[in-house]
């Protein structure tokens, strides 16, 4: 198929790559004159409707909220009814609904796809999570068939008819994420410190076989860990990019109890305020599956 994509940074640039392997056309948009292949939406949009007489679809691929709103609403103004606009990045499930109605103004459709791979997608493939109606996406579907991992059924799935069931599926997934992390990173805090234990990143690396808590994560944090054993060159600083807060919100507004996401979510604002031990092990398992900036302890 031929596809536009909006945002070439780590996750888009990767995209645009795992599609083109399979065969696909990709006009990539990007601000840096470097990444991109047009020099504006406009001229990418018209590329696309000389590559071929069906529906322009345009996958966006940029920062959550106001970056991603205006990309939408630009693009509104240039595609035509039948048309199809996909918000792959982080926004917020709410959103959704809003850019949804304002582009079927038009008849131009619209999907959200939460997007889950990190820095490693273009070599493993992304685990997909798309809302809207099925008769949309199905425009999309190639694509959405390339960027999922080969080889299984699973890695693609249709959260809901509604906009904003794909982002809102992806939220949950983060802040389950952050709960994981966080108990990882409580374990290794507590193997590093006493004295009775040794050798702790092999420990870590057991449980890469055989038990109940083996996971993607633990083997990222095995990684860090060999490198840097005390993650002395890590200060303990974690950011978090929004969903967290979110789901927990979500959780609030739905009675929903969250103690342990709720508890990982606060404990990253900890970090704010002074070196955390935990912190590093999460830092560092962020720059592990998605290339997310560590500040050194020579920063801090």
């Amino acid at each position: 198929m031929h596809i536009g994509l909006v945002g070439l940074g780590k996750m888009g640039g990767n995209m645009r790559t795992r599609l083109r392997n399979a065969g696909h056309t990709v006009v990539g948009y990007d601000r840096n004159q470097d990444l991109t292949d047009s020099s504006s939406l406009s001229d990418m949009v018209e590329q696309l409707r000389k590559l071929g007489d069906g529906p322009t679809v345009v996958w966006v691929m940029v920062p959550a909220g106001e970056p991603t709103r205006s990309t939408i609403a630009e693009l509104k103004e240039i595609l035509d009814e039948g048309d199809l606009v996909v918000d792959g990045g982080n926004s917020k499930y709410t959103d959704d609904a809003l850019n949804a109605a304002s582009l079927g103004e038009k008849g131009i459709g619209f999907v959200d796809c939460g997007v889950s791979g990190g820095v490693w997608g273009l070599q493993n493939g992304y685990a997909l999570m798309y809302g809207g109606k099925a008769t949309e996406a199905e425009k999309v579907m190639p694509a959405l068939e390339a960027l999922k991992p080969e080889g299984t059924d699973d890695g693609l799935v249709h959260c809901g008819e509604t906009a904003g069931a794909g982002h809102f599926a992806k939220m949950v997934h983060n802040g389950i994420e952050y709960a994981m992390m966080q108990a990882y990173a409580e374990g290794w805090e507590l193997l590093d410190k006493v004295d009775i234990v040794q050798n702790v990143p092999e420990i870590f690396a057991s449980w890469r076989t055989g038990t109940v808590v083996r996971s993607w994560l633990l083997d990222l944090l095995v990684d860090q860990l060999r490198a840097d054993e005390h993650l002395d060159k890590i200060r303990g600083y974690a950011e978090d990019s929004g969903e967290g807060r979110w789901t927990v919100q979500a959780a609030i507004d739905n009675a929903v109890p969250m103690p342990a996401i709720s508890a990982s979510l606060f404990a990253r604002f900890v970090s704010r305020q002074e070196d955390d031990v935990a912190m590093k092990a999460i830092a560092a398992m962020r720059n592990g599956f998605g290339g997310h900036a560590v500040i050194s302890e020579s920063e801090a």
